[in-house]
């Protein structure tokens, strides 16, 4: 299973143009292994085979890499460390701070972050509606709940010139039209996550 996951793992790498070296992939293989062991017990993601989360995690979080502006990076509701943490591998000279309200969730991300030798990652048990940090230049959500209400919980923490992530399945033209000044979409990309049959769109958040 480690050698066909990794094989999988290349090939998908090759697919959205991410140049990672042998080490940074067996790091990678390491956190989904740790998730699929802490997810037996705690129950921290639907999915359940490593091979699919590879696809649903591991890729649907590293997809989003060419839209980054670090170096300061706010993951909000980071849930199992998603999409932080695998990005925090690929980019270590951005510093990532992974926010969940969480204290389960919270846990796994530090013991997964202690274990994989994280430096540049900050884990957070916080609600981000009282979290008050330094300004990001990019916050990225993979599960907050409306834009509006991202939107509205993020606006303390971004910087001047930072840009919102959203990353969603459906393209979302109601919360679209719902969007609140002074914020406005800047694009929308239309993701291909490798091996995976679903839609997925970014959207890519400025404020004016």
């Amino acid at each position: 299973m480690t050698e066909s996951l990794a094989v999988g793992l290349a090939e998908g790498l090759a697919k959205i143009d991410l140049e990672l070296d042998a080490a940074v992939q067996a790091r990678l293989l390491a956190y989904l292994d740790l998730l699929a062991k802490w997810n037996r017990t705690y129950n921290l993601t639907a999915v359940r085979k490593p091979e699919q989360m590879l696809v649903r995690h591991l890729f649907d979080s590293l997809v989003i890499h060419p839209f980054l502006r670090g170096p300061q990076i706010l993951d909000v509701g980071s849930g199992a460390g998603l999409p932080g943490i695998p990005l925090a591998l690929a980019y270590p000279d951005y510093d990532f701070t992974l926010l969940d309200s969480n204290s389960k969730k919270t846990r796994f991300i530090t013991q997964a972050v202690a274990e994989l030798g994280l430096n540049n990652v900050t884990v957070v048990q916080s609600r981000i509606e009282t979290y008050t940090a330094a300004e990001f230049d990019t916050i990225v959500s993979r599960a907050f709940s409306t834009l509006t209400e991202f939107a509205h919980a993020v606006q303390p923490c971004l910087a001047t010139d930072g840009i919102l992530l959203a990353m969603k399945g459906v393209y979302p033209s109601t919360e679209l039209a719902e969007l609140p000044a002074p914020f406005r979409l800047e694009q929308n990309v239309k993701l291909q996550v490798p091996d995976l049959d679903a839609e997925r769109n970014l959207l890519i958040i400025q404020r004016d």
